[in-house]
């Protein structure tokens, strides 16, 4: 959906920066992946040359990528190192020229940039509906300092309250087994669990780990987040969840009243 964009400082220089804003124009109608670029271009500015950076996957993230790569091929950064998220991320920064590493060689980040499917009034996030939920938690679990780019879409009351999927990868081995204790621990909420699949034939999704998703949809609040998190990994099965809690440390939100900064 298209939405006005007025002028303010920090979002006017980001939009004319990623190209969707002349000096002259009084206002733009932008579109939600517009306002995801706008937001991306925003987190760049964080970067600093000689910085590890982990990077993240999905349709806001790969704005930062591109970005990344502009500023190296202009000279603006230098000595980047990258760490990419997904197989998707690890191709797409190589194309646009940024040296890759892993969190072998660097286990400490000092500034991982990723979008996020949903954004709490405390900064908790849900993560994963692209697939790549595990190696997100493990790179920006590892880092200094976590920005995440999102449009005001994204904003809930609470975890589970977009209605859409908060994603669990699980082993294939007896996933329906996983899928039904998942479901039951979050009875009281109107859970349901669903096998993630793609295509006409409804495959079944899996990770770049090998791994299938469950996606868990909630039609109340699960309460406690620090105990659901718990009680999901302590499932045999669980491979890892889609709550990112308390690991954001600033969230950039793009909207109808330009960019919004929150910090931790």
């Amino acid at each position: 959906m298209a939405i006005p964009y007025p002028h303010f400082i920090a979002s006017e220089k980001a939009a004319m920066e990623a190209g969707l804003l002349l000096p002259s124009q009084p206002s733009i109608i932008l579109t939600q992946d517009d306002l995801k670029k706008i937001a991306a271009y925003q987190a760049v500015e964080y970067v600093k040359s000689g910085m590890v950076i982990g990077l993240g996957t999905g349709s806001t993230a790969k704005h930062a990528v591109t970005r990344i790569g502009e500023l190296l091929r202009q000279g603006k950064l230098k000595d980047i190192v990258g760490i990419p998220t997904s197989k998707m991320t690890h191709e797409q920064a190589l194309s646009v020229g940024i040296p890759l590493s892993d969190l072998d060689s660097h286990p400490v980040i000092d500034l991982a940039i990723d979008g996020a499917d949903e954004v709490d009034p405390y900064l908790n996030l849900v993560k994963g509906r692209g697939g790549s939920l595990l190696r997100e938690k493990m790179v920006e679990g590892a880092c200094k300092k976590f920005l995440v780019i999102v449009d005001e879409s994204k904003l809930v009351n609470y975890i589970g309250g977009s209605g859409l999927a908060m994603p669990v990868e699980v082993i294939q081995f007896c996933w329906k087994f996983t899928a039904s204790k998942l479901r039951k621990l979050f009875e009281e909420s109107g859970c349901e669990a669903k096998l993630r699949t793609f295509g006409e034939k409804k495959e079944p999704f899996v990770t770049d780990n090998g791994n299938y998703i469950i996606d868990l949809y909630f039609k109340e609040s699960i309460g406690d987040l620090k105990v659901a998190s718990d009680s999901i990994l302590n499932l045999a099965g669980v491979v890892e969840h889609g709550m990112f809690l308390d690991m954001a440390t600033t969230v950039i939100i793009a909207g109808e009243l330009g960019l919004t900064v929150k910090n931790k």
